[in-house]
């Protein structure tokens, strides 16, 4: 019974599966971006990912013997000789400093002939930042009005004239030490929710 193992079947053989995952591995090292379906997008992403994890460890060890067996391990998998050999010499220093999520899956829509979901799937590079999330507009919206709450306290605060200045300079007002700081801009909106409460 196969209960609870979830991969994409891709409706091919095990024998099938592997070697379009190895071959789509290979142009994938050799090209850095390639246009697949979505299905095949994210089934070959653990696969890729799994193997240049073992290049990246295969590159930090010291002993000849245990990179070695590494690479034979990621050669089981990855079967062109060209990809493995750039990928283990070339493409490992990308990811010395990244720490797993090598690929990036962007959906790129509907194929025209048969409407099959088609994504580009790439090696992220060494310098990449990463994708940030623009703001909704909800948020932008309480940014704004955080940033104008801050400008109107600011200007409450500040002195009238300079007369005001000169007082409030010469005679410092002290307040106890157990007595809350209040700024008059935060008690006037807490006032008003009072008065509209009553």
């Amino acid at each position: 019974m196969r209960h609870k193992k979830h991969r994409a079947t891709l409706g091919v053989t095990r024998e099938h599966r592997e070697a379009m995952l190895s071959n789509l591995t290979a142009s994938l090292i050799t090209h850095d971006r390639i246009k697949t379906t979505l299905t095949k997008a994210k089934a070959l992403r653990p696969f890729a990912e799994k193997i240049i994890t073992k290049a990246k460890r295969a590159a930090a060890k010291t002993d000849p013997k245990d990179a070695l067996h590494l690479r034979r391990l990621a050669h089981a998998d990855l079967r062109d000789e060209n990809a493995l050999t750039l990928l283990f010499n070339e493409k490992v220093k990308e990811f010395k400093d990244r720490n797993g999520g090598y690929t990036r899956i962007y959906k790129l829509g509907p194929r025209l002939g048969d409407a099959a979901e088609m994504a580009l799937i790439e090696l992220v590079k060494a310098d990449d930042p990463g994708y940030k999330k623009p703001k909704s507009r909800k948020a932008a919206a309480g940014a704004k009005t955080k940033k104008s709450a801050k400008a109107a306290a600011a200007s409450a605060v500040a002195p009238a004239n300079d007369e005001t200045a000169s007082t409030a300079e010469a005679a410092p007002v002290e307040q106890p030490a157990d007595a809350p700081a209040v700024e008059p801009a935060a008690a006037a909106p807490e006032a008003a929710s009072e008065a509209e409460a009553k």
